[in-house]
């Protein structure tokens, strides 16, 4: 049976991004310079001095975030020009030439580390998202992201797993419905928990009688951590299941009964998926895996800032 995909957002670059983008490099500035800006290039930098920098990769990897280069120089100096090199999502050697950076000397020290603690984040999210993508790619299987972001920087780092050839989950909880336990939990009569059944038919309804600006209704999304729960919600027919925690054999189990009662269900595995597990668990027919790893673990790709006039 063909399934109808949905999908949360997927990001690109935008002025949503561009706006987060300014807001952290307003953040970064205030705490970088305060009060008395930059002591140091003050005391010995001539206020006539001027230069050429050139951002350049020392390892290989994935670059993402080089639009963010612009905003960051018109936030420090609108009379700095950034000439870009590389594109989002572009696959890079150790060496390459990313960007250039040309203006007064002493704003370009000012913004040199703040972009590159940016460019340097979001391009090694994007580089261990690439790794990853590649592993499974002979399975039929996605690699998502989570809300295991850092506070203030999700959008810019969600755009960066996308960078990375990777696929976004809901941006926020205004993005989709994903029933976990402790709705499950909260959400019954009696001191007894609601089922994932009664969950799905809940928020099916709300739904329905809700107006959705986009024109289509959020996805319902509910968390499942046994066997017995999975039957339970394939028989409302939710557009994605999250297999909370499962084992391989689990995995497996699920998809196979997925495959019998309800074709059209996408299967998401997440919980402890590591690199160790990665590929082996993508290869049990499930549609989905999310990882927190892909945000809140990335080494940042070692970019340097070279001097060159």
């Amino acid at each position: 049976m063909n399934k109808t995909l949905r999908e949360f957002r997927q990001l690109t670059w935008d002025s949503a991004l561009a706006d987060s983008t300014l807001r952290v490099i307003e953040l970064a500035k205030s705490e970088d310079l305060g009060d008395w800006g930059d002591l140091t290039t003050r005391a010995t930098v001539p206020p006539s001095a001027r230069g050429v920098v050139e951002y350049r990769a020392r390892k290989a990897g994935v670059v993402a975030g080089v639009e963010t280069l612009g905003i960051a120089a018109r936030i420090y100096d609108p009379d700095l020009s950034v000439t870009l090199e590389t594109g989002d999502g572009e696959l890079v050697e150790a060496g390459t030439l990313i960007a250039r950076l040309k203006g007064d000397a002493r704003s370009i020290l000012a913004v040199e580390r703040p972009s590159l603690n940016l460019l340097s984040r979001l391009s090694g999210i994007a580089s261990m998202t690439r790794e990853r993508v590649d592993r499974i790619a002979h399975t039929r299987c996605r690699l998502y992201d989570t809300r295991k972001t850092t506070p203030g920087l999700r959008l810019l780092e969600k755009f960066a797993v996308r960078c990375g050839g990777g696929h976004n989950h809901r941006t926020g909880l205004f993005d989709g419905i994903l029933i976990k336990d402790n709705h499950l939990a909260l959400g019954g009569e009696g001191g007894e928990p609601l089922s994932p059944s009664a969950a799905i038919r809940r928020a099916r309804k709300f739904t329905e009688e809700s107006q959705w600006p986009a024109g289509a209704p959020p996805i319902i999304e509910v968390e499942v951590d046994s066997i017995e729960q999975l039957i339970d919600a394939l028989h409302e027919r939710p557009d994605i299941v999250l297999l909370d925690n499962f084992n391989v054999a689990q995995l497996r189990e699920a998809v196979l009964l997925r495959d019998k009662q309800a074709p059209a269900v996408e299967l998401e595995a997440s919980g402890g998926i590591g690199d160790s597990t990665l590929v082996e668990l993508a290869e049990t027919g499930v549609d989905r895996l999310s990882m927190g790893a892909l945000t809140h673990s990335a080494v940042q790709l070692d970019i340097g800032l070279d001097w060159v006039g």
